[in-house]
């Protein structure tokens, strides 16, 4: 390897250094983002100044600043809004939600479609996808990336929806339609491994290397965060904790098969057995939030079936993290989803029920967070997936010849015209 070529290398290094810390840090000086990656100041200031000059970077008012020390006032540096954007799908159960958001991560512009995901053919979903990215863009500047976040298994290759209980339909090529449609990348992702990546830019004093990003709702899903890198499987996004076996033999899942934990612990199943139906009971196919909270409170008033449907819920979900956690040793976990309205009912349960277990010895330290809404933070995750690759590809991008100079702003321009 020449000197020049390593030069090179450390230079794209620097700089994708730089740029990962304004992300993080959203409006760092020169002397934060020293701290932040151990860079000089000498190497900082060049950089940023290559990045300034071509528009991926901007410095923000000195009247806007704080300062730090007495005299001059430190200059923060942004990432530049206006440097590109991208697309951000969420396709979960009759609903398809779709954002544009800048380089920043701000966002720009944001559509929800309703439809019906269970009767459409797979040209109809396909279809009805490009359709809502093209309507969310016209009129807009163009975009350089699409980051589809999918309600089901997806491939480990980031191409396809292996498999959901959204629709009947198997294998459906979301990627390549998207691409071939928009002329851009457009992985295809677990929602819920969305979540965990959201949580961790959000949250990274509690969400740092290794922690469980959970989705209690009509289904349950995990996104699984180990030693700071998302797991996925050889083949698909695996990660399906609402499917591991929780009692042989026992309640009909929505996957077809029998005993899962979301077979006990998922609303349709809390409703179910609070309802006195049988195990056998095909599970319906969606909840209200309403009929849940009633339930909800029925639990908490009295014994009975809906307490008692709780209560297994709960112990499901411990018994399913304590088999977790003697893998990968305890780490905090967000419980995220309609269903931590009734968290109060089934902490007590699922501590009780991890307590049984090899990995849910001391309990009592394992901590739970409760976080409401899941499809902001589905989208969030999508939209710093988008970025990040962006970061990595187009402005961080590998080893150049010394004829392949990065793009200038007005070339930048023409991508985006001819992607409009």
């Amino acid at each position: 390897m020449t000197a020049g070529i390593r030069h090179d290398e450390m230079r794209k290094r620097n700089r994708a250094l730089v740029i990962a810390a304004a992300r993080q840090s959203g409006q760092p000086s020169r002397t934060e983002i020293a701290k932040l990656t151990g860079l000089s100041h000498s190497t900082i200031s060049a950089i940023a100044s290559g990045l300034i000059e071509e528009g991926t970077m901007r410095e923000v008012g000195q009247g806007d600043a704080v300062p730090l020390r007495r005299g001059r006032p430190q200059v923060a540096l942004s990432l530049n809004p206006d440097a590109a954007s991208v697309v951000c799908l969420y396709l979960s159960f009759n609903s398809l939600s779709v954002a544009l958001v800048d380089y920043r991560g701000e966002t720009i512009a944001i559509r929800k479609h309703r439809i019906p995901t269970l009767e459409m053919t797979r040209d109809e979903l396909l279809d009805a996808t490009i359709a809502a990215v093209r309507d969310l863009a016209q009129g807009q500047r163009g975009f350089l990336r699409i980051a589809c976040a999918v309600q089901g298994i997806t491939d480990s290759a980031e191409r396809e929806l292996l498999w959901s209980p959204i629709t009947p339909l198997s294998a459906l090529p979301f990627g390549p339609a998207l691409e071939d449609a928009f002329g851009v990348p457009s992985p295809v992702q677990n929602d819920c491994n969305m979540m965990a990546v959201a949580l961790r830019w959000l949250n990274p004093e509690r969400y740092s290397d290794n922690f469980i990003a959970i989705l209690l709702s009509h289904g349950i899903g995990m996104g699984l965060m180990l030693n700071g890198k998302m797991f996925s499987g050889t083949r698909s996004s695996a990660g399906e904790f609402g499917h591991m076996v929780h009692e042989p033999g026992g309640a009909l899942c929505r996957c077809g098969r029998r005993g899962c934990i979301e077979a006990y612990a998922g609303n349709y199943a809390i409703w179910r057995r609070a309802s006195g139906k049988g195990p056998d009971e095909k599970p319906v196919v969606d909840i209200e939030a309403g009929e849940m909270e009633k339930l909800a409170e029925l639990a908490r008033r009295e014994e009975g079936p809906a307490r008692q449907a709780f209560r297994e819920a709960g112990r499901a979900m411990g018994y399913g993290l304590g088999n977790l956690f003697a893998l990968i040793d305890p780490a905090p976990v967000a419980i995220v989803g309609q269903g931590t309205a009734a968290f109060d009912i089934l902490e007590p349960e699922i501590r009780c029920a991890l307590a049984e277990t090899a990995g849910g010895q001391h309990a009592e330290a394992i901590s739970f967070e409760t976080l409401p809404s899941a499809t902001p933070l589905i989208l969030h995750g999508a939209a710093m997936t988008a970025l990040t690759g962006l970061d990595r590809d187009v402005f961080a991008p590998g080893l150049r010849t010394s004829r392949q100079a990065e793009p200038s702003p007005k070339e930048r321009s023409a991508q985006f015209s001819r992607m409009a």
